[in-house]
Order: C-alpha cells, then structure tokens, then sequence
C-alpha cells in the first residue's frame, strides 16, 4: 500500500494552491494522511476530490470543518496515529509521542503529525514520529514538502519529498 502524507497546506492564507506534483502523488496515492491545518473548505474538498482514500485531522487553523483532533487507521499492518500536534515548538514531540500512545494500539505504530512546517522521521521515547512539512512550502517553510509511505505486513518505509 502506498500513502501520501502531507499536512500545513495553508490555502488561501499563505498559498494560492497545492503544487502540480503534490497533487499527483496525493492523486496516485492508496491512502492520503493529512495532519491538519488545510486552511480552509476549498482545499479540504480538493484533497477529498483527488484521494482515493483520506484520514485527515483539524489544526489550529482548521475551524469549522468539522475534522476531528486526533484519528487512527490501520494500513498495511501499521496503525497510524494522526494529530497536529498544536502547541508550543517547545516540547512539541514528546506532546506527540504522548498523544500517540494514549491512542497506539499493540502492533506497529507511527504517529504523523504537522504543526511545524519542518520534515521530521525521528524516534521519541520509542515512538517513531513523521512530520511531513508543508506541501504548499507555507512560512515558516523553506521548501514544500511531504512524504511517501510504502506498508505492507507491518513494515514502513518512508521517502521525503522536498522542492
């Protein structure tokens, strides 16, 4: 299974669109994963318009489109925990390691959160966190970014991809 994970796309507040090639990979995509901050309702429904499946999750600049704060899906034989991560920088992945756990269930695990506009695959307190970055290149982004997943059998690998 092939996932698309993207997050921070701020349209129309700091960017106009979702680039060409972060719509076809999110368009040829199993699974998209999005860790909030759309920004907006016109983007929320493009992102649902070109997915052929979607777990998505408000930010804090998501009101009113109704998305919950945190979701889990299961792909591939890995559970996904998916959050935000609002909050202070200070303390931001331990606040999602934790966040991650409360909701892990027993097997492979992998939380996917935004929030920062920067790339992050690292392991905290042994939860492995990924953060896609921008997919718009939104400030405080110095690149637009996102990553790609392939699950099988409860096995993860994960690709940056970064303009």
């Amino acid at each position: 299974m092939n996932v698309a994970i993207i997050s921070d796309t701020h349209v129309p507040s700091r960017a106009n669109r979702l680039p060409t090639w972060v719509r076809e990979r999110v368009r040829g995509a199993d699974h998209v994963i999005h860790a909030g901050d759309f920004d907006g309702m016109d983007v929320l429904a493009t992102i649902e318009d070109l997915a052929t499946s979607l777990t998505a999750v408000s930010g804090n600049m998501d009101r009113g489109l109704g998305l919950p704060t945190v979701e889990t899906v299961d792909l591939g034989g890995v559970e996904f925990v998916v959050t935000h991560g609002t909050g202070s920088k200070t303390g931001y992945e331990e606040r999602v390691a934790t966040t991650v756990r409360e909701h892990a269930g027993d097997g492979p695990t992998v939380g996917v959160s935004g929030h920062t506009h920067e790339l992050l695959d690292a392991t905290v307190g042994g939860v492995r966190l990924l953060n896609p970055g921008s997919a718009t290149g939104a400030a405080p982004a110095t690149s637009t970014s996102m990553l790609t997943a392939h699950v099988e059998n409860g096995e993860l690998s994960v690709t940056v991809h970064e303009r």
